[in-house]
């Protein structure tokens, strides 16, 4: 049946294991994507939408360097909201609410029309491994598929367990098996596994809901979009989700179920993600709120099947669906189905180089929750990443890896490979030491060109891109050399509550200050003049707007990361002998030697290693 080798074989095919298979095979190599049911290819498990905080800036982050999820985000969008509007342009973050099915079809429909890409439906069950170097994979049916990279994609599907209540069985995902075999091979290559906990609420059916009695959360005014591509548009129309509260009569209801609680009585014994917990774990955790907030999603245009966020839950069905009826809006609510708990197989993500391969199996590589990572975009983003390097390892060509300050993705890989992780790992602002300039509007001047130049993003795209940053520069210098008078500025001045002016001051300048808007601007007649003359859209307006009121932090970050390059620039051969330095602690000598960093900049992150190991490091190699 498969009388040729691959260059890359993708085993999985949720968000990770498409947008790797979607990466190898437009890079040009020859791709099969295996998975266990082909009808579920980028099946939305949990919620219905994509991007949020931090989550956002990655999925711009994907789309900038050529991949598929910005683009199938803007064709399932339902409603889309640019979250934390009212902070700092660094905290923006675009969400879309998604149709479900829509979603999965359009994955499908662009995976399909992918040049060198072969799909095949069964479970991968072995590897093929030879002298220390992948070389396929084994089905359950006994096929043998030969390939020169591997990229492991299997999601909750590794000896997955679901849990409600006092019930449990194997499964990846609700109504589906559970992938057995590869854990148990890959334990017994020498690497080491752990087990992890996710879970999801119940979804009901929205004719049984009262939204009189719960509070409209619309979509933007303005909507914008996730690609930056010109092939898809900004919604004309959005559907409404809604958002009610738990009550003291709720929580009282659930904990009456506590003690049917696998979460609670010990027969889920691993960890699930601290940043989305369970309703139950949200009671027992913030014992002193008396409510809790649950948000009502549509999975789609036309279907009433609803979402419940906030309440997801391992009880028994019988306590969900009598505290959920407890609800504001969900009196008669009708169950389509009950929320439950998944135990899955995992590797901790030390075992990975930046690349994600595999530091024990040669051309294997891992991504997605594999990694003990949660949520779509984190697993896409690994994807996007494993599929590249697998792909150019084939064609040898150097690696591709993003830095700390050049993406988000590149602070979650390095984050994972260098620090490991022992929860499920959520991304957030807050990991990003460079945030200001890891904005989500400028993710295609940091990015697209890298992209290109590995063969992903397309040439139209890093023409678009060039053409949005030759405009936003010129208005910037325009902005820097063209004065304003007194008498025609002073007016706006006055009406902000702002200082006024005694003679022509640069337009940058008053531009800068917090209070002045576009608006305000656009009220000096050579601004508007130049503005309209040039036809400059309002990615070019917003563009520039931020590079001028925030042209100070982003210069101090930017210094900051020219710094912190030093220590990037001082590699560490991969054989390094730690136990030399008798100097350095042991904790140190003992992680380094277990993580391998490849640099001192990584090493200095790696959690246990000092500043004194630092200095210990720096010393013995001349530095």
């Amino acid at each position: 049946m498969f009388n040729s080798v691959y260059d890359v074989i993708i085993v999985g095919a949720g968000h990770a294991g498409s947008e790797a298979a979607a990466a190898a095979a437009n890079m040009g190599s020859k791709t099969l994507l295996i998975t266990m049911n082909l009808q579920n290819i980028a099946q939305m498990s949990c919620n219905p939408a994509m991007g949020g905080i931090a989550k956002g800036q990655i999925v711009r982050e994907i789309d900038a360097l050529g991949g598929y999820s910005g683009i199938v985000s803007d064709k399932s969008a339902i409603q889309f909201k640019m979250l934390n509007k009212s902070k700092g342009p660094a905290m923006w973050s675009p969400r879309v609410q998604s149709d479900r099915m829509r979603f999965a079809e359009e994955w499908r429909m662009l995976l399909e029309q992918t040049e060198n890409l072969d799909f095949y439906q069964e479970m991968v069950s072995g590897l093929i491994v030879e002298n220390g170097k992948i070389a396929g994979v084994k089905t359950s049916l006994g096929l043998e598929v030969r390939a020169k990279s591997v990229v492991l994609t299997n999601g909750t599907f590794l000896n997955g367990l679901i849990h409600i209540g006092e019930k449990q069985f194997g499964g990846g995902r609700a109504g589906e098996r559970a992938a057995t075999g590869i854990t148990e091979e890959l334990v017994e290559l020498g690497f080491e596994s752990g087990r992890m906990k996710t879970g999801t609420p119940p979804r009901v059916d929205g004719r049984s809901l009262d939204y009189s009695k719960m509070i409209v959360q619309p979509g933007d005014d303005n909507p914008e979009k996730f690609s930056y591509s010109n092939i898809t548009s900004s919604l004309t129309e959005q559907r409404d989700c809604h958002m009610t509260y738990t009550s003291p009569e709720v929580h009282e209801l659930l904990k009456e179920g506590f003690d049917r609680s696998p979460m609670f009585n010990g027969r889920i014994k691993s960890i699930g993600p601290r940043y989305c917990p369970s309703i139950e774990d949200k009671i027992n955790r913030f014992a002193d709120k008396d409510r809790h907030q649950i948000y009502v999603e549509p999975e789609g245009w036309d279907t009433v099947e609803m979402y419940v966020n906030g309440f997801s839950t391992s009880l028994p069905e019988d306590v969900q669906y009598k505290a959920l009826k407890s609800v504001a809006g969900f009196e008669n609510v009708k169950f389509f189905r009950p929320g439950y708990a998944i135990e899955y197989d995992y590797f901790p993500p030390t075992q990975l180089r930046h690349t994600l391969e595999t530091k024990l199996v040669d051309g294997l590589f891992f991504a997605g929750q594999i990694n003990g990572t949660t949520g779509y975009e984190e697993a896409a983003s690994q994807g996007l990443m494993a599929g590249i390097n697998a792909s150019l390892k084939v064609q040898e060509k150097d690696e591709f890896i993003l830095k700390r300050d050049e993406a988000y993705i590149g602070v979650l890989v390095d984050d994972l490979i260098t620090k490991g992780t022992e929860e499920p790992y959520r991304m957030f602002t807050s990991r990003a030491e460079y945030r200001t300039l890891l904005r989500q509007d400028n993710a295609d001047f940091r990015l697209t060109p890298k992209g290109h130049e590995i063969g992903l993003a397309k040439d139209d795209r890093l023409q678009r891109m060039e053409q949005k940053l030759k405009k936003s520069e010129s208005l910037i210098t325009f902005y820097k050399k063209t004065s304003v008078k007194p008498e025609e500025i002073n007016p706006v001045l006055e009406e902000n509550n702002s200082s006024t002016i005694k003679q022509p001051d640069k337009i940058f300048k008053i531009y800068s200050r917090p209070n002045i808007n576009l608006e305000d601007i656009l009220k000096i007649n050579d601004a508007k003049t130049f503005i309209e003359e040039n036809k400059l859209d309002s990615e070019v307006l917003e563009q520039a707007e931020i590079q001028v009121k925030y042209a100070g932090y982003i210069n101090k970050e930017k210094n900051n990361a020219d710094k912190l390059q030093k220590l990037e620039n001082i590699s560490i051969p991969e054989n390094f002998d730690y136990s030399k330095l008798k100097s350095m602690s042991f904790e140190a000598r003992e992680k380094l030697s277990n993580i391998k960093p490849t640099s001192v900049s990584q090493a200095s992150r790696i959690s246990g290693v000092s500043p004194s190991d630092i200095s210990v490091l720096l010393v013995y190699m001349g530095r």
